[in-house]
């Protein structure tokens, strides 16, 4: 008899491009032969903030959508009732569906986690968790009041402990996400950090071209999140400084979108720096351009709890040095154990644009700390290999 897994993430792009999706990869990694999977998420696209195409689905599995009333923004009340509203709509359908052998959910949201973790309590199903990120601890850096703080967000840490403490088995994206679970989990014996990283074949495949670049132009990359916990203002400064100085050549590639998209553009055209804002790329589009370029930046402001990033596994990918602002120590040992870039002093303008010039003036160099990089996607983020340690859990 096959086995049968449940497969839940609130959030993915599984849907929404032909990307590098997480999920999608380890179903198509399952061995069809020896497993049946649903894959259960919402119907609403947090990325694009409307309803999915429901006709959508993967051939290899069981598609099932969730209804989730919509939201706006990223930060508001409403979100937090439809994460609520659909947590209601996981129960109703988990209660109908046939216990499952294992559920392997994605964390967060909280809500929709919760309950997985309660419906595989009350029936002894085997539960483990991939922590993609650390909630609320990621909503105390953007606003962070002195004890008020703690206490409006202290339900949502009780939430976290509960999902935390009733996993089996742990997988997370960085290891400071491990060492919070495991805080509070007396239980679990397994506990595997697994990069988002990237799939090196499809990146390349992906990138089968590059784009058409003058000799004496640098281009430095940044693909992400246009929001408040992104220095893309800093890296400006940095740029303008290096204008002034007579640098004039570097070219800020911007592939995103995000909230604060405009003011990025316009505080770029204030600074008088040489920026393209491309918008949301499809991933063959995004792979080629971020090849084209000579350097990438991850600029995450001060006091963030993200760990190792989705960004920096095609950044070394692409094979390019990396301009590093991020506080995460794992990620910092990374780019210092395979001298695959430099670490600045989070928000210094000026070590950023000395670190910058540093490689736009060497050839030698960013090709070096480039090749650096790709042998630390190839040894630490090839999903074909790390991906391996998932698909044994799970059968």
């Amino acid at each position: 008899m096959k086995k049968d897994i449940l497969i839940i993430a609130h959030y993915t792009d599984y849907f929404d491009n032909k990307g590098n999706c997480r999920f999608k990869y380890i179903i198509d990694l399952l061995p069809q032969s020896d497993v049946e999977v649903e894959f259960i998420t919402s119907d609403f696209s947090h990325i694009k903030k409307v309803k999915r195409d429901t006709s959508i689905t993967n051939p290899s599995c069981k598609t099932t959508f969730i209804p989730e009333p919509v939201y706006s923004k990223n930060v508001c009340i409403r979100r937090f009732y439809s994460h609520y509203v659909m947590s209601r709509n996981l129960d109703d359908y988990l209660q109908q569906r046939k216990k499952p052998d294992a559920i392997y959910c994605s964390v967060p949201s909280l809500n929709v986690a919760q309950v997985s973790a309660k419906y595989a309590k009350e029936n002894h199903i085997k539960f483990i968790i991939d922590i993609q990120d650390l909630w609320p601890e990621a909503f105390k850096m953007m606003v962070n009041v002195p004890f008020l703080t703690d206490l409006v967000l202290y339900p949502m840490r009780r939430q976290a402990d509960y999902i935390y403490k009733a996993a089996d088995e742990i997988v997370a994206v960085s290891n400071t996400y491990i060492k919070r679970a495991v805080r509070v989990n007396r239980k679990s014996e397994k506990q595997n950090c697994i990069y988002i990283g990237t799939d090196l074949d499809f990146f390349d495949e992906s990138a089968d071209f590059t784009f058409i670049k003058p000799k004496d132009e640098i281009w430095l990359a940044y693909i992400g999140t246009l929001g408040s916990s992104y220095e893309i203002e800093m890296v400006i400064d940095a740029l303008s400084l290096l204008k002034k100085r007579g640098i004039r050549n570097i070219k800020f590639i911007v592939m995103g979108e995000g909230p604060l998209k405009e003011r990025f553009e316009d505080y770029a055209q204030a600074q008088k720096v040489w920026a393209e804002f491309t918008g949301r790329l499809d991933y063959k589009k995004m792979a080629q351009l971020l090849k084209t370029c000579d350097i990438a930046v991850n600029p995450i402001k001060g006091g963030s709890a993200a760990g190792v990033v989705n960004k920096v596994g095609d950044y070394a990918a692409a094979a390019l040095p990396v301009i590093n602002t991020q506080e995460s120590q794992e990620y910092r040992e990374l780019i210092d154990e395979y001298q695959a870039g430099f670490n600045c002093i989070n928000g210094d303008v000026e070590d950023v644009s000395v670190r910058l010039l540093e490689l736009a003036e060497n050839e030698h160099l960013r090709r070096e700390m480039g090749g650096n990089n790709r042998r630390l996607a190839e040894e630490r983020f090839d999903r074909k290999k790390t991906y391996q340690k998932i698909i044994e859990m799970l059968v």
